[in-house]
């Protein structure tokens, strides 16, 4: 299943799909990758809303997501982590954050984080 990827403004918008294999997710990565590039996307919003489950492939490939569009010049944020899958990472010991993969409850916040980022440190940018 291809995962929608929306552009606003300078950032890309993934919406990840509670039926995607670990096949979609490799595929996602490639797609943002190339598509920070062509867009000149300053920041990616991966919203896992609809996941009930990740597990520690889909947490790898988050975090491999993020680290390779931040390579390319994006920020990258993920939100939408529900609290049963939150407690479910917890007990499985995945945890994005010490990776440096920020988290947000939600695409509002989201924008406001990757706003900030653009502005710079202090507001200059």
């Amino acid at each position: 299943m291809q995962t929608p990827i929306l552009k606003l403004g300078s950032y890309l918008i993934a919406s990840l799909q509670a039926e995607l294999t670990d096949t979609d997710l490799l595929q996602l990565q490639s797609n943002l990758v190339e598509q920070v590039g062509r867009f000149r996307a300053s920041g990616v919003i991966l919203d896992v809303t609809t996941l009930d489950v990740m597990d520690s492939f889909a947490t790898r490939m988050l975090r491999n997501i993020a680290q390779a569009v931040e390579l390319r010049g994006a920020a990258a944020v993920i939100v939408g982590i529900r609290p049963e899958v939150a407690f479910a990472m917890v007990r499985l010991g995945l945890d994005l954050r010490l990776s440096g993969v920020h988290t947000v409850l939600d695409l509002e916040e989201a924008l406001a984080l990757l706003d900030q980022r653009k502005k710079g440190p202090a507001g200059h940018g």
